[in-house]
């Protein structure tokens, strides 16, 4: 049972941190000291005590409004560590591990979800008549998913300009508020994803935020592509390095974790869509499910749009069962397929693995077409990193025989463009093919 004295404490705080919050734009350091004061009591009356409970949903909203709206770096470090802490000691849904001993030892593990849990996203409100703004209000300053997607639009923007002077604090904020919805979709979504149910599966915040009509899908995942090349840019500006080095510093770590962020992000998308796929074939999906362009689509049509993006895109990916995936997708769009199939051919399949995609460069003609339709420097920016996600993947009995197909591979294309110039990702995976054939041998 909540304590009242402990509930009006936080009543109380909140009241204060709301009156210092709309005193003034620019907070005096005693205002951020109490405001820090605040934090540290949210963490010691929850996570600091043994066998704590969740702060209230006030409370919760406050420290997401703060990490929105506060101008000092040192409380938006300070909020979103805090948030992210308690995602962690809080989790919203979890695979139940007690040992029932009158269950079946086959049983499938139970789903656990908070479903009270202070959430900062609304979602499942669709038809609902409430507009956006009025909803963050009711909420403790939730988002929609509009706000989402205008939150991924304005990180694009933001990354866009290179006048960081003016725009660093609200890159910073956007940066960790996108971090901190990635791993509150991410602790509801995995565990319902490991049930294999998709009736559990449906109900994820990722789904309903997806299939909301406050969003445009097509062009969210274009714009979150967008935001992963932009990532993958160097970040570098003198002039702000020397004005303000502790949000430079800042910037340059936060931009990094927020490409592992929507690295995640994405994935969970593209294990959704499996996830579904395999519930339509099952027929355990309905109408209500609607139907969505499956993400491997989308970035391959945005890929072979801005062939500058591949190689910025696959830096970032870092999961090798889906980067195999997209290599072998993107190749096989532009291997020539044969005009017309014999009697004796038609029940034969194409290969579409990584392994039969490096067997059609053994064709010159085939060769030929794939460097004229996408570009020697795309053929290897492909290869070297399919080459480098299999080598993750297979066994070791395997290994070999991959670095003699991907070696002759290249043989192939220098034979057939005497003009190639192999590029350095290229060479080092030429290098690792060679040593594992040396060691293996």
């Amino acid at each position: 049972m909540v304590n009242p004295n402990r509930a009006s404490f936080e009543d109380k705080m909140l009241l204060t941190m709301f009156d210092a919050c709309d005193a003034a734009k620019d907070a005096t350091q005693d205002d951020i000291d109490d405001r820090l004061a605040f934090l540290d009591a949210v963490r010691a009356s929850s996570i600091g005590l043994e066998g704590g409970k969740p702060p209230s949903l006030k409370i919760c909203g406050v420290v997401f409004h703060m990490l929105r709206t506060v101008k000092s770096l040192q409380l938006i470090m300070a909020c979103h560590k805090l948030l992210v802490d308690l995602e962690k000691h809080f989790p919203r849904a979890y695979l139940s591990d007690e040992d029932d001993s009158l269950s079946s030892s086959n049983a499938p593990p139970k789903l656990v979800v908070a479903e009270e849990a202070w959430s900062p996203l609304i979602l499942g409100l669709d038809n609902a008549a409430v507009v956006s703004g009025a909803s963050e209000k009711q909420s403790g300053g939730s988002l929609d998913p509009s706000s989402f997607h205008l939150l991924i639009q304005e990180l694009a923007e933001i990354l866009t300009d290179s006048n960081f002077q003016e725009k660093g604090m609200k890159l910073l904020q956007s940066l960790l508020l996108f971090q901190y919805l990635v791993i509150v979709l991410e602790g509801d979504f995995l565990p319902r994803n490991a049930t294999m149910n998709w009736s559990l599966q449906r109900k994820s915040w990722l789904n309903m935020l997806l299939g909301s009509r406050k969003i445009n899908y097509k062009s969210l995942m274009k714009n979150c592509i967008e935001v992963i090349c932009l990532l993958c840019q160097p970040f570098e500006n003198d002039n702000f390095h020397k004005s303000n080095t502790a949000l430079f510093l800042a910037l340059a770590e936060v931009l990094k974790n927020t490409r592992v962020s929507i690295d995640k992000f994405l994935v969970m998308i593209l294990a959704l869509d499996v996830s579904k796929k395999k519930a339509d074939i099952e027929g355990n999906t309905s109408r209500s499910d609607g139907s969505r362009t499956p993400l491997v689509d989308i970035i391959l049509d945005e890929l072979a749009y801005n062939k500058d993006n591949i190689p910025h895109f696959f830096k970032t990916i870092s999961e090798p069962k889906w980067k195999t995936e997209i290599v072998v997708q993107y190749l096989w769009k532009y291997i020539p397929k044969p005009a017309a199939r014999t009697r004796r051919s038609s029940g034969v399949t194409e290969d579409t693995t990584f392994d039969g995609a490096l067997k059609c460069f053994s064709n010159k003609t085939r060769t030929k077409s794939i460097i004229k339709k996408i570009g020697a420097d795309v053929v290897q920016l492909l290869l070297a990193h399919g080459f480098q996600a299999q080598l993750s993947i297979l066994s070791n009995s395997a290994l070999v025989d991959l670095c003699r197909e991907f070696i002759s591979t290249f043989e192939s294309l220098r034979s057939t463009d005497g003009n190639m110039e192999i590029l350095s990702i290229g060479k080092e995976a030429l290098f690792t093919a060679a040593c594992v054939i040396s060691m293996k041998s």
